[in-house]
């Protein structure tokens, strides 16, 4: 019997800060989450897809609880840029020590650290077998790294974006705090944008309603659960 195959040729995963952060302390990195991460991706990677990943910085710096008190919003919202770097930096290594050839791309020129990002050569890093981490957002302030993630993924010509939580899937409520929440297995768009259900922000939802990009809201921390994604099992929330 023949083994699965991907349903995707080329994917972007986003991952939020909080994915990495150390649980006991409430911010930082966990060497141990950057490990199953970067295992997880390694063994997707086996079965010869394109991979990029977008990563948050809210485990380093949340911009949005400094806007309004000492950090002009601008400001902060670079700060939260620099952070996402850092995340990156650290899954770049990860990764290398599993073997997996990877490139960092920032938005923002720190050539002595990571490559500036220039599409033509993300997607040769990809068509090379490469993992690329794009870092610092889209390098302007006021967009998140969701918005970010959906840019990149439309420009590369990714088939979905994968969004990795600590749930499984997308809720009509907080199912922590509500027990009468339902989860949802597929949503379109406009759903999502009416209810301002929390996939992603409305600007990268938009973005994707408007070139068509599918993303998928699924659980990361569930062992294999990328996996199955990838191979085409119904994980998660579809919102298409």
């Amino acid at each position: 019997m023949s083994a699965k195959k991907p349903v995707y040729q080329r994917i972007l995963l986003k991952l939020s800060g909080e994915a990495l952060q150390d649980s006991r302390k409430g911010y930082g990195i966990e060497p141990e989450v950057l490990l199953t991460i970067a295992e997880q991706l390694k063994e997707i990677k086996t079965l010869g897809l394109g991979i990029a990943v977008v990563v948050g910085g809210g485990n380093i710096f949340r911009a949005a609880s400094s806007i309004g008190r000492a950090i002009d919003r601008s400001t902060a919202d670079y700060m939260g840029m620099l952070a996402t770097v850092i995340n990156s930096l650290a899954l770049q290594d990860a990764l290398e020590k599993l073997g997996v050839h990877t490139r960092v791309q920032t938005a923002i020129d720190m050539q002595k650290l990571c490559e500036p990002y220039i599409r033509r050569r993300a997607v040769r890093h990809l068509e090379k077998g490469r993992i690329i981490i794009f870092a610092a957002g889209t390098g302007n302030p006021y967009f998140t790294t969701d918005t970010a993630a959906a840019l990149r993924a439309v420009e590369i010509g990714a088939d979905v974006i994968m969004k990795a939580t600590k749930v499984d899937g997308v809720y009509s409520a907080d199912p922590k705090k509500d027990k009468d929440a339902t989860r949802f297995s597929e949503l379109n768009y406009s759903e999502v944008l009416n209810q301002n259900l929390q996939v992603m922000d409305q600007t990268a939802v938009t973005l994707c309603k408007e070139n068509a990009m599918p993303i998928i809201v699924f659980d990361l921390f569930k062992k294999g659960n990328l996996k199955k994604v990838v191979l085409g099992e119904r994980i998660g929330t579809l919102v298409r």
